[in-house]
């Protein structure tokens, strides 16, 4: 399984991300990480980036979210403490084991 963290460097949330795929990575041999700067609008629009961080496994998104913009953001996501600027690990984890 092949994971793309994409992110921009205007939105730290990205590390965060960055830090909890690399434990899943650790754990399970099956899956890489890679990660994909996007610096321009236009790189936004060609890839369809939602925002910081976006995290896709095999190209789909794994919390596909159509309601917010293409373009360069901060990205947020809903998890069991309230809003946050990326998905706990074990949200990771449980999007992840479903595909």
């Amino acid at each position: 399984m092949e994971i793309t963290l994409q992110y921009f460097n205007g939105c730290p949330n990205w590390l965060i991300a960055a830090e909890r795929l690399a434990l899943i990575a650790q754990e399970r041999t099956d899956i890489t990480v890679t990660h994909l700067l996007v610096e321009t609008p236009e790189e936004a629009e060609a890839t369809g980036f939602r925002g910081s961080p976006s995290i896709l496994l095999d190209g789909a998104d794994l919390f596909p979210d159509r309601t917010s913009s293409v373009g360069l953001s901060c990205r947020l996501y809903q998890t069991p403490d309230g809003i946050a600027g990326a998905p706990t690990l074990e949200q990771l984890r449980a999007a992840i084991s479903t595909i």
